[in-house]
């Protein structure tokens, strides 16, 4: 659906927070570094390598908020082998991500976020078989239910891929509720990102829905048609990829809100 209507309205892919993921995927290379730890550095935490601060593949320095995110980036490379892999490593990727493309552009992170509230995948509705349309509203009414009665933001439903324009107060209101820290930020755009819903990803930062819930969510339509037709071996490898990202920035999330 995010897909299409990027097709109808002529945005643009390229954003600061997607420019900085593609940059964080580095090539493999040897293990350099005995010990992974953590510490504390001016403004947060960091992860050291053998005493040496992390930093991103541009070379800023690596400074996280809190110590528990610290500590699960440093575990990432405790973990790693001879070679490291940074697919394997979804806290750090995200981690160089945020301080290379978020932490000077949230505006425009956020915004980019905020342009989902006018597609939003939990807009665009089946209209048949019954089991589906019932499946839909099971797992996407309640979180528009809480949209429009805690954020006062009223949101327009459609059926099938039909574009239908969002009032702009409804907009308005989504807009925000979104964090204006680089951290939160950048979870949700990933989650955004991932899941095709912005709302799914306010929800889940607000504490409305767990992320297993966000997850099965975000892929009502799809597991309707696997259970019916059968498991695409392609779609679910590609899943599964999405998912080692999505369950990162969840516990990136966490750690924020444990820490303070």
């Amino acid at each position: 659906m995010r897909e299409h209507f990027d097709e109808i309205a002529g945005q643009a892919e390229a954003n600061p927070m997607k420019a900085a993921q593609r940059a964080a995927r580095a090539v493999q290379r040897k293990r350099f570094y005995a010990e992974a730890a953590t510490g504390e550095a001016d403004g947060g935490y960091t992860v050291t390598l053998d005493g040496k601060p992390i930093k991103t593949p541009s070379g800023r320095a690596v400074v996280v908020p809190v110590r528990p995110l610290a500590d699960m980036i440093a575990a990432e490379w405790r973990a790693q082998g001879e070679i490291i892999d940074p697919l394997t490593m979804p806290l750090t990727r995200f981690a160089n991500s945020v301080v290379q493309g978020v932490a000077d552009n949230v505006a425009a992170v956020s915004e980019d976020v905020a342009k989902y509230f006018g597609s939003d995948l939990l807009f665009y509705r089946a209209g048949h078989p019954e089991g589906l349309v019932a499946r839909e509203s099971q797992h996407w009414d309640p979180i528009l239910f809480w949209a429009a009665e805690r954020l006062g933001a009223h949101f327009m439903l459609a059926e099938g891929i039909m574009h239908v324009q969002q009032p702009d107060q409804a907009m308005a209101a989504a807009r925000a509720a979104l964090p204006d820290d680089p951290w939160r930020i950048g979870a949700l755009h990933v989650i955004t990102t991932l899941t095709g819903s912005a709302l799914l990803a306010l929800a889940l930062f607000h504490g409305v829905i767990d992320p297993d819930q966000t997850w099965a969510a975000a892929h009502v339509d799809e597991d309707w048609n696997a259970e019916k037709w059968g498991v695409d071996e392609e779609v679910a490898a590609r899943r599964a990829a999405k998912l080692l990202d999505f369950n990162a920035v969840a516990a990136v999330l966490r750690a924020l809100h444990q820490g303070g």
